[in-house]
């Protein structure tokens, strides 16, 4: 499991709860509670990575494991 934040909130326009993962660009999920939106931002945080390192990108390190929730 990789150790980046994860910022956890609800949407009332999507009524769901999103997951911003901030230290990568364009990371996000959602799910219908806490913690499938955190499942579901685990395995976009996955994605994210393996396609950086298809393209060759940077990939920034963890600033630590935090969650929070609003």
């Amino acid at each position: 499991m990789y150790k980046y934040e994860i910022i956890i909130y609800w949407s009332d326009d999507d009524q769901v709860f999103i997951a911003a993962v901030p230290e990568l660009a364009g990371c996000m999920a959602h799910g219908d509670t806490q913690q499938s939106a955190l499942k579901h931002a685990q395995e976009a945080i996955q994605l994210w990575i393996d396609t950086a390192k298809e393209f060759g990108d940077p990939i920034p390190a963890p600033k630590g494991e935090r969650l929070i929730y609003a």
